[in-house]
């Protein structure tokens, strides 16, 4: 886990063993930082620098999350995820932004 780890109301979150956290990520309620069991996926994510993740959004499996992403709330997560970038829908689906997380990153270690 990185520097700058925010917990918005910190309830219900969980991370699952292995899952590597960047710098100024913040975790939103519900949300789930878990393992993929089988396929080509199978593992936990790794989560890069600058991401918000919305209530109760889902992030499982081998997969990699760019630097400077939103993942909308009661998103579902099972890909990769490139820098810049707005993730909405479940399943998910990748919308490209300059400065994603722009005022939505609560606490901030530089």
């Amino acid at each position: 886990i990185g520097e700058g780890l925010y917990l918005g109301h910190p309830y219900n979150i969980t991370v699952g063993g292995g899952v590597k956290i960047g710098n100024n990520v913040n975790l939103s309620k519900g949300c789930t930082l878990g393992m993929e069991n089988r396929g080509n996926r199978r593992g936990v994510p790794v989560i890069g620098n600058h991401v918000f993740i919305g209530i109760n959004a889902t992030v499982v499996g081998k997969i990699t999350i760019g630097d400077d992403v939103f993942i909308a709330p009661n998103s579902f997560v099972n890909f990769d995820v490139p820098d810049h970038s707005v993730v909405v829908g479940n399943p998910g689906v990748i919308h490209s932004k300059k400065d994603a997380t722009l005022a939505y990153i609560n606490f901030s270690v530089e």
